[in-house]
């Protein structure tokens, strides 16, 4: 990515950041004439406030939907007498007066900045309405009562509003892009336009780039986690299935009722392991799947799978990503337990750490050398861990660094895996 483009989306996400702490205390300071200092503290408020406002619908991509509410936003921002947002190919929204008039044309209006990529300035005749308006082309009302202009016969062709006071006499359109690809345009429509419209509109343009691009962004986030899903139920799946599915066929003939529990269980576990819905689950939801999951490894290893859990009630309700502790336990059961003899011991536990909930998986097998580990939390793929990074990576993305898995193990010591996640987080929601 660009140095220019990462410094806007930081600049975006910055603006946004201010929105948000500023936006309650704004409406207050602005309707209490004395909350602010001077004209400028006022007007500075007003605009974090407006921006504050366009920005989450914008965040929604370049739609209909986001341009429809965030259009009078940019309306207010700029102070002029109608704008438009556009895509390549329509006109997403329009707010002001002449959309009957001007609307259906913006996305023409807008063509020498989807074209070239840069600001450009249209006259009158360049913002001249094309073809028919209204029924038989004889011209319709608009807000005003003024006459939209009459067919001069031919059947369509360019032509100018017939209304000398007309506030869509001139415009300033400016590209709104995602990375190096133009995607719409933002339209600003005035009677005349001068160098100051247009700079604020290219201003304005390029924030609004800002904000499409981290939805894009968030979007590519979201491909990529359900990406990494699919990743870690493609590793789960040959080597479990497999292995339950012969287990229960050893109950068919000497313990049917068992091979049917089992069989209810291993139902329960894929249904909700293959689930195509949500990106979170609840701690409780997470540790009924793990139970499956260890009664079906348990009905293969017998007696010499231990399992102990100990879980504090007031953390169940926490919200996690989804698979996130049964391809740790999973690991555990592979890496520690079936390639031992004896017995081998497993651990599970979550407690209420404050604001945060402590959760761990700990197992007395064989251990690792620390160097894999990190080399396998680093996104390389040795050693066969199942999900370990991939785990890691979706912690660290929603939470941040500091709620990344840590690894407590080395060979012949068993290993123990501990992350931290925090009660409530911004965006963390069941779907």
């Amino acid at each position: 990515m660009e140095l220019d483009q990462l410094v806007w989306l930081a600049v975006g996400a910055l603006i946004g950041a201010l929105a948000a702490i500023v936006g309650v205390r704004v409406a207050r300071m602005l309707r209490s004439p004395d909350g602010l200092g001077t004209q400028a503290e006022r007007a500075t408020f007003a605009t974090l406030h407006t921006a504050s406002l366009a920005a989450p619908h914008l965040r929604e991509g370049l739609g209909p939907a986001g341009a429809a509410k965030a259009v009078r936003h940019l309306r207010a921002l700029l102070g002029t007498s109608a704008v438009a947002i556009t895509d390549t190919t329509r006109t997403l929204a329009w707010d002001g007066p002449g959309e009957t008039r001007h609307g259906p044309d913006a996305v023409r209006h807008a063509a020498p900045a989807l074209t070239a990529g840069r600001t450009a300035v249209l006259t009158a005749a360049d913002v001249a309405v094309l073809g028919p308006v209204g029924n038989g082309g004889s011209g319709e009302r608009d807000g005003g009562g003024e006459l939209a202009g009459g067919n001069d016969g031919d059947g369509g062709g360019p032509r100018r509003c017939d209304d000398p006071a007309c506030p869509v006499g001139a415009a300033v359109v400016a590209p709104v892009t995602s990375g190096d690809e133009v995607v719409g345009a933002l339209v600003a429509y005035a009677p005349a336009v001068g160098a100051g419209l247009a700079r604020a509109v290219e201003e304005l343009a390029r924030w609004v780039s800002t904000q499409v691009e981290l939805a894009e962004l968030e979007a590519s986030r979201t491909r990529a986690v359900e990406a990494e899903l699919r990743a870690l139920r493609a590793q789960i799946s040959p080597h479990f299935i497999y292995n339950s599915l012969a287990a229960i066929a050893s109950f068919v003939r000497t313990d049917p009722e068992r091979a049917r529990e089992l069989l209810l269980e291993f139902a329960d576990f894929t249904r909700y392991a293959f689930r195509r819905s949500g990106e979170f689950t609840t701690l409780a939801d997470e540790l009924r799947n793990v139970e499956r999951y260890l009664a079906l490894e348990q009905a293969r290893f017998g007696d010499r799978l231990v399992v102990q859990i100990l879980v504090a009630p007031e953390v169940l309700p926490v919200v996690i990503p989804f698979l996130s502790i049964q391809p740790l336990v999973e690991n555990a059961v592979r890496h520690g337990i079936e390639g031992r003899p004896g017995v081998g011991h497993i651990s599970l536990g979550a407690t209420d750490d404050g604001a945060a909930a402590h959760i761990w998986v700990e197992d007395d097998g064989a251990g690792s050398d620390p160097e894999v580990v990190r080399r396998v939390l680093a996104g390389e793929h040795v050693g066969g861990s199942v999900g370990l990074g991939n785990v890691d990576a979706r912690l660290r993305s929603v939470f941040g660094d500091e709620c990344g898995l840590v690894v407590e193990t080395a060979p012949g010591a068993g290993t123990k895996v501990s992350f931290r996640v925090p009660k409530f987080a911004p965006g963390v929601h069941l779907g």
